[in-house]
């Protein structure tokens, strides 16, 4: 049997119509791909972050001037109940000291203890720091407290990792205070006429 011929006339519709369904694929691929990159969206957050306010450590000296800040070196007197006009051999001498974290300070600190510069002579003199429960400093103290830094250390050197907490304040009460004893003792060579001055520093860092 012989095979049907197809006009000329059919041959170029057909391929016409072919074509046109191509056409019509690219089309509708490149729509595709057009609707895929239009199917997007966004989402976008933030935070702020502010530091707390204050961080202040304050200083007792004398009970009667109560807690104030002494951020400068030599910072305030202590009141030792000898002075270096009147020592002797083998003499003990007291001073009480406080520290607190001012109102405000609403993180809690660890306080090291540094020694800082000397003037004049402090050879023959040890000391040591004890943490006491008032703003009292004597013998009997002593005895009730806890060692900071083991008396017989040489009053120019503080013993490694010689820190202590404080407590938190709030935003209107400064926080608990810690009340330390400082002891200063003469040894058997101390020379007469001898005079210095000794200065500590407190220094706090919030945990």
């Amino acid at each position: 049997m012989s095979e049907a011929v197809v006009p000329r006339s059919g041959r170029r519709n057909k391929k016409k119509t072919i074509l046109a369904v191509l056409a019509g694929g690219l089309v509708l691929g490149v729509g595709a791909v057009v609707t895929l990159a239009a199917w997007q969206d966004d989402e976008f957050a933030h935070g702020t972050f502010t530091s707390s306010g204050d961080f202040q450590l304050l200083g007792q000296v004398d009970a009667a001037e109560g807690f104030t800040d002494h951020a400068t070196s030599p910072g305030g007197e202590l009141s030792f109940d000898l002075n270096a006009s009147s020592l002797a051999p083998n003499m003990v001498s007291y001073s009480p000291y406080g520290v607190e974290l001012a109102a405000g300070t609403t993180v809690p600190a660890t306080v090291t203890v540094t020694a800082g510069a000397t003037t004049g002579t402090v050879d023959d003199l040890t000391y040591g720091i004890y943490a006491v429960d008032a703003f009292t400093c004597d013998a009997a103290a002593v005895t009730g407290g806890t060692a900071v830094v083991p008396e017989g250390t040489a009053i120019t050197t503080v013993p490694a990792d010689t820190a202590f907490d404080l407590g938190a304040a709030t935003a209107d009460a400064p926080g608990a205070p810690q009340y330390l004893c400082l002891v200063v003792t003469t040894g058997d060579d101390l020379a007469t006429g001898q005079s210095g001055t000794a200065t500590w520093q407190f220094q706090a860092a919030s945990q």
